[in-house]
């Protein structure tokens, strides 16, 4: 059975722009609704101004759309990159927020730089060295730093000054207790929307974005509450039964933002760039937020209706000039967002056209209607952030995980803790670590774990035979990566199996994804010695070693051919 054809693909450039300006101006108008309220939310969680994290969706949809190497994938501010942008502004400013912020912004822009190299010396490909365990271990701690550290915004409540996370957490229940109730009513109500909209099924409703609803009812209720005026009021004062308390509201809990854009922006201070802890950031900032980026271009390429493949290489180094710039005026650093991608693609973008009027709708909005922004109480953008907390580190991650292997399960949870106990980096690196400790205790050898052995060949114009020798490990496989990708399409590739002692979850990831893409260009995949392996649980993808009674046999017994 053949695959079914591809739809025609759509003209890039200004060819592109008058062909599908429709489609894609809808769609980047939508996706402006759903960026405004995350980019003011992930920029104050972050510890920067709210105008910062506007800067960055900008420039992201109006300079990096016009030469990344991607098709519609949106660049802005992540929420992914929170918790290292918070602690740089933290480690370095030393309890001054303005400091800390423009130290940050130092940071950002030499993360920019090395952004840029890793683009221009195809580092592109570095990304496959990350475990998926690992790295969906850091995005779940994340998820869960960023609930700790944003419950408490929802509530009206703050935590002690100088808290640890873990002490952050353990002061839930009595952020609970003492929630101011007009901001807890904004708060949960948001909450409460964003699950209601994400087990709606009516196709109609759908279209309608949920952070725009959480945004809207938070800005109706604060207008009831009259957020805008500094004031004190009783909970339910003719409720004998409860023990009343004032509580105080006002502007600060609104968005604060200046009514003149061009006053939003900074300027880097590199005062600091000889301190340990600059460079720690440099480091976090570039490592995590390049995953994070190279990771959602991948994944938005499976989502394209016209199964486009982005060029990594460019678009890592498209991300760095854009980051290069927002850093030097102000801004967060950006990634290629996979939420706001997710949704541009349902939304019929065809081309990078789209990210460009999401930044144009984003630029207008803030020059003509900045007092709308101030209206937009702080608990409601905080929701927002709590729910993507929890999609980051839900049940379903978790089980996902351990549907793929016990010890798949195992890494993540230790990077997770990984990440908790310490920082980002050393989180992953814990991750890491142990990965490779499980590999040498199921019998990789030392010499196998950054060296795989495999040979390509050419039977004739029709069959390409690979054969893998040994380990193939998410150590060693990106020789093995770039082999492939060299292969001339239309032909039959057989992958001999039959002498390979161990197969791990990223190689048998690579190997399904190859397998689909190279098909659906005409070509055709077979498996021989699958056989001869044991897998560690049921899922298609999983670890896969060889057993222990296999003596290998002559590879013409297996793939016929002379």
């Amino acid at each position: 059975m053949t695959e079914p054809s591809l739809p025609r693909l759509p003209k890039s450039g200004l060819a592109g722009l008058k062909e599908n300006w429709r489609s894609d101006l809808l769609s980047g108008f939508l996706v402006f609704l759903i960026a405004l309220p995350l980019c003011l939310g992930i920029a104050m969680a972050s510890g920067f101004p709210p105008s910062s994290g506007i800067i960055t969706a900008i420039i992201g949809g109006m300079l990096v759309s016009r030469f990344n190497g991607s098709f519609v994938t949106i660049n802005g501010p992540a929420a992914g990159l929170i918790v290292v942008v918070l602690g740089a502004v933290q480690s370095l400013g030393e309890g001054d927020a303005m400091a800390g912020y423009r130290y940050t912004l130092a940071a950002i822009v030499i993360a920019s730089v090395l952004q840029i190299l890793l683009g221009f010396f195809k580092a592109g490909r570095l990304s496959s060295f990350f475990p998926a365990s690992v790295v969906h271990g850091m995005l779940a701690a994340i998820g869960i730093i960023i609930m700790a550290k944003q419950i408490n915004v929802v509530l009206g409540t703050a935590p002690e000054k100088g808290s640890s996370l873990f002490s952050t957490i353990a002061q839930i229940p009595h952020s609970i207790v003492n929630l101011n109730p007009d901001i807890a009513i904004i708060g949960v109500s948001g909450l409460v929307i964003l699950i209601i909209w994400s087990v709606i099924k009516n196709p109609i409703l759908k279209m309608i974005p949920a952070p725009l609803i959480v945004v809207l009812v938070g800005m109706g209720l604060a207008r009831y509450f009259d957020l805008q005026h500094e004031h004190m009021y009783l909970f339910l004062p003719d409720a004998d039964f409860l023990p009343h308390h004032e509580e105080t509201v006002g502007p600060r809990f609104l968005v604060a933002i200046s009514d003149n854009f061009m006053s939003g922006f900074y300027f880097p201070d590199f005062s600091k760039s000889l301190n340990l802890e600059f460079w720690e950031a440099v480091v976090s900032i570039c490592l995590v937020g390049s995953l994070e980026s190279l990771l959602s271009a991948m994944a938005v390429d499976k989502l394209d209706l016209y199964k486009r493949h982005s060029n990594l290489d460019r678009d890592l180094t498209a991300v760095g000039v854009g980051n290069l710039v927002a850093g030097l005026i102000g801004g967060l650093p950006m990634i290629a967002e996979i939420v706001r991608s997710s949704a541009n693609v349902n939304n019929g973008a065809k081309t990078q056209w789209a990210n460009f009027f999401h930044g144009a709708f984003l630029l207008l909005f803030v020059v003509l209607f900045p007092r709308l922004i101030h209206s937009i109480p702080l608990a409601a953008l905080a929701a927002l952030l709590v729910f993507t907390g929890f999609r980051l580190a839900s049940p379903k991650e978790f089980a996902k995980v351990m549907g793929v292997g016990k010890e798949q399960l195992f890494m993540f949870v230790v990077t997770i803790i990984g990440v908790l106990a310490t920082d980002l980096l050393i989180g992953v690196g814990i991750g890491i670590l142990t990965k490779f400790a499980i590999h040498l205790l199921r019998g990789v050898r030392l010499n196998n774990l950054f060296k795989i052995h495999f040979v390509i060949d050419p039977k004739d114009d029709d069959f390409v035979v690979v054969s893998i020798v040994g380990a193939a490990i998410f150590s060693n496989f990106m020789p093995l990566k770039t082999a492939l990708a060299n292969l001339e399409n239309g032909k039959t590739v057989i992958f001999q199996l039959n002498n390979a002692y161990m197969l791990d979850h990223t190689v048998m990831e690579f190997i399904h994804d190859f397998q689909h893409n190279y098909e659906r260009q005409g070509g055709q995949c077979k498996f021989f010695g699958m056989e001869y392996h044991d897998t560690f649980s049921g899922h298609p993808l999983a670890v896969r070693r060889m057993k222990r009674n296999h003596m290998s046999r002559r590879k013409s017994d297996h793939y016929g051919i002379n």
